[in-house]
């Protein structure tokens, strides 16, 4: 699935090169550092164990307790996984496949 054609323009395509162009975990953090307030970093952080855990069968009880993410946010990821761009679903299995290297 390509992504939302209402988010591609000239600027979110610059922000998608910038990121392909890090180059390590230390550079990520930096550039995340300057780009997002600490609370953006953590939701997003949030967002994607939310996934992860989902994707590997944990209710929400275990979900909230584990992150601390509301029901809100654990529905919104569960409706991305189901139903989305498939962005964490691709994200999780190369993940998955760096964790076996």
């Amino acid at each position: 699935m390509s992504a939302n054609p209402k988010l591609k323009d000239e600027l979110t395509d610059q922000l998608c090169k910038a990121v392909l162009l890090l180059k390590d975990t230390e550079e990520c953090y930096q550039f995340f550092e300057d780009i997002c307030t600490i609370s953006e970093i953590k939701a997003l952080a949030q967002r994607l164990e939310v996934a992860r855990m989902l994707r590997d069968g944990h209710t929400y009880d275990d979900i909230v307790d584990r992150t601390g993410a509301s029901t809100a946010t654990i529905s919104r990821v569960k409706r991305c996984l189901n139903y989305g761009a498939d962005g964490y679903k691709s994200i999780l299995e190369r993940l998955d496949e760096q964790k076996k290297k």
